[in-house]
C-alpha cells in the first residue's frame, strides 16, 4: 500500500525548491518510497531514506538509460526535457550520451578512459597548483566582495580547465554556458549547447594538430585506439561532461560551505583551533549543504521491491540525497553542523557524491578544492563576515545554488 503524502514529491513544486531540507525531510518521514512527478511531469518514485538510497544506487537492476530497460522504460525524462527545451537529437546526444547516462560495460569503458586523471595520487599532485590558484584569487579580493564570482566559480573552473586542456581565454564562456544550461530556458538552451559543442570540436582539432600534456590530448590518443573505440561524439561529450561536472557542483560546495561556517561560528572556531579537522569538515559540509539534492533518473529493469514498495519494470526512480543525508536513522542530531562528525564506517559517511557504480568520478578533486578554498579563505581573512543576512538562492530544482554571497573582509 503506497502512502499519500501531504506534500507531493514533485521537483517543480515551489515549496520543495524553496525549502528542500524541510520539504524532502517531511516526505522522508511520511514514507521511504513515495509516488510523485519528475521535472517533466512524468510519474516517478522518490526514495528518500539513507539505507534505501544506497541500496538503489548500488543495485544493477536500476539503470540510468531508459533504453537499457527491456522493452523500454514507461517514460524517458531526458528525452522529454530535450523536447521541452527545443534541443534536437543531433545536439541532445551530448547530454544523453555522456558517461553519466551509460550503464554496464559501456559505463565501465568510458569511466576507465578518464579515471587515471582522478586518482587520489594524481589529485594529491595537483594540490600545490590548487593552492596557488586559490591564493591568487584571494589576493584580488576587494571589500566587500561576492564570493560566488570572486572564488567559488573561478577556482574549480580554472582547475578543471587546466586539467582537461581548455584554454584560459575560453573559461569565462564555459561559466556562462553552465549557468545558462542550469537555468533550463527553452529560448537559449539549444544555442548554448551548440556553442559548447562547436567550442569542443575546435579544441579537439587544435589538440590533434598540437598535442599537449593534458587530459584532452590523452583522450585523443585513446580515440585512435581501436580497442577503446572512443567515437567522435563520445570524445566531444566526455570533454563537455568533465568541464561542466568539474566546476558547477564544486563551486556551490564552496559557496554553500562558506555560508554554513559563517552562520555556525562555533564550528568555524573549532577549525581555527585545530586545522587538522578540515578534511572531515568538508565531508560534513557535503552532507549538510551539498549542492546536489537529487540524483539523475534511474529505471527499473524488472519488477522489484524497494523498502516494501513494489516498483515495476520500466518505472522511473529518483533517490533524494538531501533527505538521506539528514536521515535520523543514520545520523545523530542530523540537523546540527558538526565538523568533528566522522563516518560510521560506510565510505564518505554521506551520499552527497552518490554511491555505487556512478559514484562521482571527481569526488577526490572536489574534496580537495573545497578544503583548499575554505581553509585558505578563513585563514587569509579571519574577520570575514556575511554582508547580508538573507541568502539569495537560485530557484533550480534538484540543486542548492547561491546566486550571490556578499561578504565583508573585516
Amino acid at each position: 500500500m503506497t502512502t499519500t503524502p501531504s506534500l507531493e514529491p514533485d521537483l517543480m513544486n515551489p515549496a520543495l525548491i524553496a525549502d528542500p531540507y524541510g520539504g524532502f525531510g517531511q516526505l522522508r518521514e511520511e514514507g521511504p518510497v513515495l509516488r510523485g512527478r519528475g521535472m517533466d511531469g512524468s510519474p516517478t518514485w522518490y526514495v528518500s531514506r539513507y539505507d534505501d538510497v544506497r541500496a538503489v544506487l548500488s543495485d544493477p537492476r536500476f539503470v540510468t538509460s531508459a533504453t537499457a530497460v527491456p522493452g523500454g522504460a514507461k517514460s524517458d525524462m531526458r528525452e522529454t526535457m530535450l523536447e521541452m527545451l527545443g534541443i534536437g537529437p543531433e545536439l541532445g546526444i551530448y547530454l544523453t550520451g555522456s558517461i553519466l547516462n551509460a550503464d554496464g560495460p559501456d559505463h565501465h569503458r568510458l569511466r576507465k578512459l578518464v579515471s587515471r586523471a582522478f586518482t587520489v595520487r594524481r589529485i594529491g599532485e595537483l594540490r600545490p597548483r590548487v593552492e596557488a590558484i586559490a591564493a591568487s584569487l584571494l589576493d584580488a579580493f576587494t571589500d566587500p566582495t561576492d564570493l560566488v564570482t570572486a572564488l567559488d566559480y573561478p577556482l574549480p573552473i580554472t582547475v578543471i580547465c587546466e586539467l582537461v586542456g581548455v584554454p584560459e581565454a575560453d573559461r569565462p564562456k564555459w561559466r556562462e554556458w553552465g549557468q545558462e544550461l542550469m537555468a533550463i530556458n527553452p529560448a537559449t538552451a539549444s544555442g548554448v549547447l551548440r556553442a559548447m559543442a562547436d567550442n569542443v570540436q575546435a579544441l579537439i582539432e587544435e589538440r590533434r594538430a598540437r598535442p599537449s600534456d593534458d587530459l584532452l590530448s590523452a583522450l585523443i590518443r585513446r580515440h585512435a585506439d581501436e580497442d577503446d573505440q572512443l567515437t567522435d561524439i563520445e570524445l566531444v561529450t566526455m570533454v563537455f561532461t568533465l568541464v561542466m561536472a568539474g566546476h558547477e557542483t564544486t563551486a556551490h560546495l564552496i559557496g554553500n560551505g562558506a555560508r554554513a561556517l559563517l552562520t555556525h561560528p562555533d564550528q568555524l572556531d573549532l577549525l581555527r583551533v585545530d586545522p587538522s579537522l578540515w578534511p572531515g569538515a568538508v565531508a560534513e559540509l557535503m552532507r549538510f549543504c551539498g549542492p546536489v539534492l537529487i540524483t539523475g533518473m534511474r529505471y527499473a529493469t524488472e519488477d522489484l521491491d524497494v523498502a516494501g514498495v513494489r516498483v515495476e519494470q520500466g518505472d522511473a526512480v529518483q533517490t533524494v540525497l538531501v533527505s538521506a543525508n539528514f536521515d535520523p536513522r543514520e545520523y545523530d542530531d542530523p540537523q546540527q553542523l558538526d565538523v568533528t562528525r566522522r563516518p560510521s564506517g560506510r565510505g564518505d559517511g554521506h551520499v552527497g557524491f552518490g554511491h555505487g557504480a556512478h559514484y562521482c568520478l571527481g569526488a577526490a578533486l572536489a574534496r580537495q578544492e573545497g578544503e583548499v578554498a575554505l581553509r585558505s579563505l578563513f585563514e587569509r581573512y579571519p574577520d570575514l563576515a556575511l554582508a547580508t543576512a538573507e541568502p539569495e538562492w537560485v530557484p533550480v530544482p534538484g540543486m542548492r545554488r547561491l546566486a550571490r554571497l556578499p561578504v565583508r573582509l573585516g
